[in-house]
């Protein structure tokens, strides 16, 4: 009698939605503000099996972290030219010391059916490479931003994958993030009022003169490394292309970090709708990654930090009368990489268009290249025009 009262004050906790899930009832009054409700993650051999190549700091600290929080992927073999190290992490992760590939034998995923798909997650210069590689191996790839040293390169890794009938995935974690997602969505409002300006700043001040973001050759550089993601971010929240660019880099002499590429870039951009853009990046500076999307109806969106991998904050203001009231907006803090490899894994799944796929990181790469010809040659550059709204971008995720 225990037993059959047991289960069924057990059953009145819950019922069953579908085979994997279930949805527990509402535990406080309909007055109080609800729980959030996040769906179950898949079964482990209903994910889609991801191996990281290149195991660096970016993925200790954050990547790992963030396939521990994915509902949709899981972490099956990982790329290192650092065994030693790769068979550590792959003891910590649970990963099969058999999935364990270095560079030289990259190649061999091809045969390995665990694995989907890759992250690749090396110094820029090789990112090209990989890409190639990994589609010519029948894998899907989600690969981090920027996506090549030069657009042609890029070019060259949409091609690969697209021959091979493969997703490719560019990992612009904040086109995912609420914060920047709350923030394009009111900056496209009508009610917002025309967009007149965005301007922002993402700078931090490097260490040792030797790592590979101090390469030219690397892909190195404050604006490859973060200024990139004040141009990015500004054409997700506007959804539109810039028309012109006009730029200047500085770096300062005599400092050994700044010899080979450029310490602060100076930007501005001018977009089809009329807004301007006046953005900066450094690598020498205090760290500082903010922005702010000014409207003409006396209202504004400030991001500050902005680009961080945790701990945004958004504000906003608005103009009543004679008041002018500014409001922080309190919004989940989610963890940046898994949202982003959650919609990589659906995308594979179903084979739809990545929402930053590919030409979106060639995109980019076109214009950072007409953003370094403005500094060299002093003037503006004039650059296509293109009306779509959100032209390279795909399939949206699924809180769009």
């Amino acid at each position: 009698m225990a037993r059959g009262g047991g289960f069924v004050a057990l059953a009145a906790l819950g019922k069953i939605a579908r085979a994997d899930q279930v949805v527990l009832p509402p535990l406080s009054a309909a007055s109080e503000k609800p729980a959030v409700d996040e769906p179950p993650g898949d079964a482990p051999d209903k994910r889609v099996g991801v191996a990281i190549v290149g195991i660096g700091r970016l993925v200790l600290e954050q990547i790992l972290p963030g396939f521990e929080k994915s509902k949709h992927t899981k972490l099956v073999a990982l790329v290192s030219g650092h065994r030693e190290k790769a068979l550590v992490i792959a003891q910590q992760t649970g990963v099969d010391p058999k999935r364990v590939y270095d560079y030289a034998s990259f190649d061999k995923i091809k045969d390995d059916p665990s694995i989907d798909a890759v992250y690749i997650v090396l110094p820029n210069m090789l990112h090209a490479e990989y890409t190639v590689r990994a589609a010519a191996a029948g894998k899907h790839v989600l690969c981090e931003k920027p996506m090549a040293t030069t657009s042609a390169d890029a070019q060259q890794m949409v091609d690969a994958c697209k021959r091979a009938g493969r997703r490719l995935m560019i990992g612009y974690r904040m086109q995912y993030e609420p914060h920047q997602r709350y923030a394009m969505r009111h900056a496209r409002d009508k009610a917002f009022g025309k967009i007149k300006l965005v301007e922002g700043h993402n700078g931090q001040n490097m260490g040792d003169p030797n790592q590979w973001r101090l390469k030219k050759s690397a892909g190195g550089g404050s604006l490859m490394d973060v200024g990139i993601y004040c141009l990015n971010t500004t054409r997700f929240v506007l959804g539109e292309e810039p028309t012109w660019v006009q730029a200047s880099m500085h770096s300062t002499p005599g400092d050994p970090r700044f010899k080979d590429v450029d310490e602060i870039a100076m930007f501005q951009l001018g977009f089809p709708s009329g807004a301007l853009g006046t953005f900066s990046s450094s690598f020498g500076s205090h760290r500082s990654q903010r922005y702010r999307v000014v409207g003409d109806n006396g209202r504004w969106i400030d991001l500050d930090p902005a680009y961080a991998y945790d701990g945004l904050e958004l504000s906003m203001n608005q103009v009543t009368g004679k008041d002018e009231q500014r409001a922080k907006i309190a919004l989940p803090q989610k963890q940046q990489f898994a949202l982003e490899l959650d919609h990589f894994a659906q995308c594979v799944r179903t084979g739809r268009q990545p929402f930053t796929p590919g030409e979106e990181g060639v995109q980019d790469l076109k214009l950072i290249e007409a953003i370094v010809q403005s500094a060299r040659e002093g003037r503006r550059i004039e650059l296509p025009h293109i009306a779509t709204l959100d032209a390279f971008r795909g399939t949206p995720p699924a809180d769009a």
